[in-house]
């Protein structure tokens, strides 16, 4: 198996078994999509978090390219400026073929089957569809799928993430993986290569960003726009966040108004979902490209201690102690 001139992505699923250690040692990197299977409202699929995470896996790779500027007007997005229209048309300039510059060949990955299944929160858990795994047992799982393709001759692999829940379970994975195993474990989450000033540009000053919300929609829409239905619900507005510009991580058992999902779905559609893909995939593939330039890891450390007798010479004995015998 061989890449296209451009280079992209190879299925990890086609390569023979024979061609395996041919095909690792000419990859530039692996790639694994990880979502989740679970209730994003009467409106959206609930494989939605699989949808973009196996969507933005092969923008990673440059498979495809959205027409960022086709479709109708009637979209807040339509009109819209500044960085995320600017970087949405140079996404659409690059070519299909892998290309992050203009006549460069972009990196060569092997894509594998995205995992379906996660930790859902316990926002979600009574909702309908949703199908959960413990955390612990994803963490272990996670680590097992993310060793095993470092050991099947990728020490590079992007993981590319579509559920928020995700974040904690992929990253003690990753860590694990990388104490044991000579690694470059790289975590891209897609709702995060938009800003939240890029989304208020986009959508305006109402809340977009949000579980089942029209900034997920909209990335949806950009990808499969035939599983959403934008008619099978009204607004919901979400509960508003804290009054604060620092950080924080807030958890709460159900975050009234809520039904599984929040969100102005009147804000969503398909040019949004263009934009958000075009843009998201456009950075997507520039942190791969700085990725793979740079150099890779040492080995894990086997031994933190310090070798004494590189250090220095070996400590003084003290005076000899006379031995103790114990009875029963």
């Amino acid at each position: 198996m061989t890449w296209p001139t451009g280079g992209g992505l190879l299925p990890a699923t086609r390569i023979p078994g024979g061609e395996l250690a041919a095909v690792a040692a000419a990859a530039d990197y692996a790639v694994l999509p990880v979502g989740a299977v679970e209730w994003h409202g009467p409106h959206l699929p609930l494989g939605t978090d699989l949808i973009l995470a196996e969507g933005f896996a092969a923008e990673a790779g440059g498979t495809s390219s959205p027409a960022a500027g086709a479709g109708g007007t009637s979209s807040p997005a339509a009109g819209a400026g500044g960085a995320v229209a600017s970087a949405a048309g140079s996404a659409s300039a690059a070519s299909s073929s892998g290309d992050t510059t203009t006549g460069s060949p972009g990196p060569r990955g092997v894509l594998f089957p995205a995992v379906p299944y996660a930790a859902c929160p316990g926002q979600t858990r009574p909702w309908p569809g949703t199908v959960s795994i413990r955390p612990e047992i994803a963490v272990g799982y996670l680590a097992d799928v993310i060793e095993g393709i470092v050991a099947a001759g990728f020490p590079r692999l992007l993981i590319v993430n579509g559920h928020d829940a995700n974040m904690s379970t992929v990253r003690a994975a990753m860590e694990w993986v990388s104490g044991r195993r000579t690694a470059s474990l790289l975590l891209v989450n897609w709702f995060q290569l938009v800003t939240p000033a890029e989304t208020t540009e986009l959508y305006g000053p109402l809340t977009a960003r949000g579980h089942g919300g029209a900034y997920e929609t909209s990335g949806v829409l950009g990808f499969d726009p035939g599983a959403v239905r934008l008619d099978a619900v009204t607004d919901l507005p979400p509960k508003p966040k804290l009054p604060v510009g620092h950080p924080y991580v807030l958890v709460e058992s159900r975050p009234d108004p809520w039904q599984g999902w929040s969100g102005h779905i009147s804000l969503a559609s398909e040019a949004a979902g263009r934009q958000v893909r075009a843009t998201a995939g456009a950075r997507l593939r520039e942190i791969v490209a700085a990725w793979v330039a740079a150099p890779p890891p040492a080995p894990p450390t086997a031994d933190p201690l310090p070798d004494a007798a590189a250090d220095g010479p070996a400590p003084t004995a003290g005076p000899a102690r006379r031995p103790v015998t114990l009875r029963r």
